[in-house]
């Protein structure tokens, strides 16, 4: 069997999901971008259960779907869905005086994981997950 293609241009293909949160929030550093989406995507992880986020771990690219699961203890505390608010200064907790996400980080982050996503696939996969996922990735 030949490499699938996802597999061959993961690196091509995080590196555009990079530039397209910068065109779209005109933040330069893409360490700051990568830290945000890590923000974003642990936020996210905190409010599943193991298998609901492997399942949604499986509809983003390769290099995305690598940070969604690293670093994870699965025996975590689920937090629920919360006021937006919230959920941002959890992302903004991420490394503390080294992270500059944004109060958008997270309207950010979903709508450019949306663009590089079968957005279909994410919709239908947002109505299997608890109330609150499908209004966490809404811009």
């Amino acid at each position: 069997m030949t490499i699938p293609g996802e597999y061959r241009r993961a690196s091509e293909d995080f590196e555009h999901y990079l530039d397209d949160v910068r065109g779209h929030t005109l933040i330069e550093s893409r360490n700051v971008v990568y830290t945000m989406t890590q923000g974003v995507f642990q936020t996210f992880r905190r409010r599943l259960e193991t298998a609901d986020a492997l399942r949604f771990a499986n509809i983003l690219p390769p290099v995305l779907r690598a940070i969604f699961v690293a670093d994870w203890n699965p025996d975590e505390t689920r937090h629920p869905f919360e006021d937006r608010e919230i959920m941002t200064r959890e992302v903004q907790s991420l490394r503390g005086d080294h992270n500059f996400s944004p109060d958008t980080a997270i309207r950010d982050v979903t709508g450019a994981v949306r663009r590089h996503v079968d957005a279909a696939a994410l919709d239908r996969m947002l109505k299997t997950l608890p109330a609150g996922a499908e209004e966490f990735w809404q811009p």
